[in-house]
């Protein structure tokens, strides 16, 4: 009888301890927390949406006279390359690239900082969106390729960050002081 109490006892408590624990971690949801932490959600640093809000056209086109990029050049060269980089991911027809790195920085018009805005959002947002949706081979083959773009995210959000509080118009606040 002992034994039986004792194992309904374990039973019940192994049976508990599992339901406390997280899923394990599959591919998708690694890409995916990527994906997300540098688009909308609060993590270990400061995410795209939160990089870019509140800016006025003037400040996203604001440099420091130095060379650097402004908030709104690197904001415009993270569509670019999102955008491009999903659009091969869905196998869809590439627009021409002279090569220049140069130019997904340079077209960036302050009259359209708004509209900016809302592409970053929407182009991280389908990203997240066909990471859900594409095939486990798919995921396997392309890995590599996605995480590099939520470094290379990481990488500049953190330097719209840099420029904002540059300029003075960063409130650390909002994740780094």
């Amino acid at each position: 009888m002992r034994q039986i109490v004792a194992f309904l006892i374990l039973s019940v408590a192994v049976h508990g301890y599992g339901q406390d624990q997280k899923k394990p971690a599959t591919l998708r949801s690694v890409l995916l927390d990527q994906l997300r932490s540098t688009h909308n959600q609060k993590d270990w640093f400061v995410d795209a949406n939160t990089a870019v809000a509140g800016l006025s056209a003037e400040q996203a086109r604001w440099t420091d006279g130095k060379g650097n990029h402004s908030v709104g050049q690197l904001t415009y060269h993270l569509i670019y390359w999102d955008a491009r980089n999903l659009a091969k991911f869905r196998g869809e027809t590439l627009a021409k690239f002279s090569g220049d790195n140069d130019e997904t920085f340079n077209q960036f018009d302050a009259k359209n900082w708004a509209e900016t805005v809302r592409q970053l959002d929407q182009v991280m947002t389908e990203w997240e969106k066909a990471v859900e949706g594409a095939d486990d081979k798919k995921l396997e083959e392309w890995a590599p390729i996605i995480s590099r773009i939520a470094t290379h995210n990481a990488y500049h959000i953190g330097e719209i960050v840099f420029v904002r509080k540059e300029q003075g118009s960063w409130d650390s606040s909002k994740g780094v002081k």
